[in-house]
């Protein structure tokens, strides 16, 4: 495992996001806010921050996903995507770490494999934070 990314430590209900939100009306700002939730309900150990103008979910000081709008998608991403099962072959992206799964209001999701993605970026986090205390 490589060196955990770390923030300043997450808070429960960072303000911020709910702005950002406010700043999203429509189906993709819906499509943004009911991911976010999802991913909030990982764990009672799940905090969350705004980092590079989006929201991001974190366990302590260490992120692991994270949602962000644009004009035609939604992009719901992972810290340590690269690493993470995908059997359905959602994650895009090239980078050394990060993934994402590209939404959109007008096509259809599997809801299925994209809460197993958050739920495995979940665990995987977790798993980095123990193994790091350990060293």
């Amino acid at each position: 495992m490589s060196a955990l990314l770390r923030f300043a430590r997450s808070v429960e209900d960072d303000p911020a996001i709910e702005a950002w939100f406010a700043q999203r009306p429509g189906q993709l700002g819906s499509l943004a806010r009911q991911w976010f939730a999802r991913m909030r309900t990982c764990g009672s150990d799940v905090g969350e921050l705004f980092h590079d103008g989006c929201p991001v979910v974190c366990v302590d000081d260490a992120p692991f996903a994270y949602v962000n709008a644009f004009k035609a998608h939604v992009n719901v991403g992972f810290f340590h995507g690269a690493d993470l099962p995908d059997p359905s072959g959602l994650l895009l992206g090239s980078g050394k770490h990060m993934r994402h799964v590209k939404l959109a209001a007008d096509r259809l999701v599997d809801t299925a494999a994209v809460e197993a993605l958050i739920h495995a970026a979940y665990l995987d986090i977790r798993a980095r934070l123990n193994a790091d205390r350990l060293m």
